[in-house]
């Protein structure tokens, strides 16, 4: 069974003439442990697709199915739950909390998560998280304290905590050098193959996109062609 199932999906910003039509039909199958770029020129759409995905955002029509559920049919808090239980987020601007340390930035989302984990358990497993993205060093360093590669790699971890079914990179790569890009692709690599998570990294970045399983191309609202 497919993770994302899209079928015509569109969204319209604004209503009458002062409507902007953003995706114009998009329909798509993506299955457990894949890795897909999802790319194109600024505009295209894949913002907003991702946003879709993410359950951050709805469609103005179509339907999403999500690990076999109509997202259509959830309310603002089971949207709430579905986003801190199925799907981590990466983003390029990392998003920690400044004064916080490495192990307090990752075990954050565990505030508005529903699990039955002990504290205990949860600082156990961030360290373990920490540990796993090369930075078991560095639990106790604030944001400040690190390179922008540390930083992203802390933002992983913090995506992974809730145990997610779909990771959703935005950009992952955007703030970094080309060697510390590699190392955290690499990352995202090793993720999709040693645990099975399916990742969709969203990316304007050729050189990003030729990392994954599949390429899917975007252009002014639909899917120009797939890879």
């Amino acid at each position: 069974m497919a993770l994302i199932r899209l079928s015509d999906i569109r969204k319209t910003y604004g209503e009458g003439e002062a409507a902007v039509p953003v995706l114009k039909g998009v329909s798509l199958e993506i299955h457990p442990g894949d890795l897909v770029a999802l790319t194109g020129a600024s505009g295209s759409g894949k913002t907003t697709l991702m946003n879709i995905l993410g359950c951050l955002d709805t469609p103005t029509s179509g339907e999403y199915w999500l690990d076999g559920e109509l997202t259509s049919r959830y309310g603002s808090d089971q949207l709430a739950a579905v986003r801190s239980g199925k799907i981590g987020f990466v983003f390029q601007s990392f998003n920690l909390l400044a004064r916080t340390s490495a192990l307090e930035n990752v075990l954050m989302p565990l505030e508005y998560g529903d699990h039955q984990w002990t504290d205990e358990q949860n600082r156990e497993r961030g360290k373990k998280l920490l540990e796993q993205v090369g930075l078991g060093h560095r639990l106790d360093h604030e944001p400040s304290e690190m390179s922008g590669g540390q930083q992203q790699r802390v933002a992983i971890a913090r995506s992974l905590i809730n145990e997610p079914k779909l990771l959703l990179a935005d950009e992952p790569t955007g703030n970094l050098d080309s060697k510390t890009s590699a190392e955290i692709l690499d990352l995202f690599k090793r993720l999709n193959s040693e645990q099975g998570i399916t990742v969709i990294l969203v990316t304007h970045d050729q050189g990003v996109a030729r990392h994954a399983q599949r390429r899917i191309v975007m252009k002014d609202g639909l899917i120009l062609s797939e890879e």
